[in-house]
C-alpha cells in the first residue's frame, strides 16, 4: 500500500520534497517505516532521532500504519 508522507525541515531536504508517496507493507509499523526511510534515504541515519506523527498524533514505533493515514516526519529541532 502507499502512504502519503509530509516532511519538514531537514527531513524535507533529505527526501527533496515536502510531500511524497511511499510504499509500505500491510500492517507495517512506524518503526519499520523508519527503517525503510533510512534504507531509501541514508541521510536519515545521520539524525540523532526523528519522530513520526500519524493523523496528527505522535505515535510509538509499534503503531501499525494504514493506507489512509497521514504521516508526518518531524526532525529534531533546536531553539534558544
Amino acid at each position: 500500500m502507499n502512504i502519503s508522507i509530509l516532511a519538514f525541515g531537514i527531513a524535507r531536504d533529505i527526501v527533496g520534497a515536502s510531500e511524497f508517496d511511499f510504499a509500505v507493507e500491510e500492517s507495517q509499523t512506524v518503526g519499520e517505516l523508519k527503517q525503510e526511510l533510512v534504507r531509501h534515504y541514508p541521510d536519515f541515519a545521520k539524525l540523532a532521532s526523528f519522530a513520526i506523527a500519524v493523523n496528527g498524533n505522535y505515535v510509538s514505533d509499534e503503531h501499525p500504519l494504514q493506507g489512509d493515514d497521514e504521516v508526518v516526519i518531524i526532525p529534531p529541532v533546536s531553539g534558544g
